[in-house]
């Protein structure tokens, strides 16, 4: 199945570019309960777009996937839009989420195992586990801060989640 979904996401992201409809070429019948999930592009080593969703937006995973695909290689604010002749030198990834599990102590993370959403409010920020440069539960905390906007002392609760990476 992993190598299916990145196919999928690959021609998705591909179909986009080109001007095409991929649901047009998609065969609903394989479609999988949906899920949150991620999809990650990168160049070499370096990240060239990321989008996902904590909860699932779409009927299927395969919906869910070519969105956030889609999204990752035109949407991210960080990067613009990715080019055809640019996409046979990305690689991709996908991470698919488990359900969130509220957390009480920051004990009950890890940055190598487990993603976060550290929220306050109607502000969230989510970052992925396993991302190099990540060594600590405060640099991780920091991160999703810094990305919702949440400062320093606002009171936060937090989630946290396991992922299942699937990538080229």
């Amino acid at each position: 199945m992993a190598h299916t979904l990145l196919l999928h996401a690959r021609r998705v992201i591909e179909a986009h570019l080109e001007g095409r409809n991929w649901r047009e070429e998609w065969d609903a019948r394989d479609a999988s309960p949906s899920r949150g999930c991620f999809v990650s592009l990168k160049i070499g080593c370096r990240l060239r777009g990321c989008i996902g969703t904590v909860f699932p937006v779409r009927p299927t995973l395969e919906e869910e996937i070519a969105d956030n695909a889609v999204a990752a290689a035109t949407r991210d604010p960080r990067f613009a839009p990715l080019q055809s002749p640019d996409l046979r030198h990305t690689r991709l990834s996908i991470d698919l989420l488990t359900p969130l599990e509220p957390v009480d102590s920051h004990s009950a993370l890890d940055p190598k195992v487990y993603g976060v959403v550290v929220k306050s409010g109607k502000d969230y920020g989510v970052l992925l586990p396993d991302i190099p440069g990540v060594k600590s539960v405060a640099q991780q905390i920091e991160i999703c801060r810094e990305k919702a906007g949440i400062a320093p002392e606002e009171a936060v609760t937090l989630h946290r989640f396991q992922v299942e990476r699937l990538h080229e």
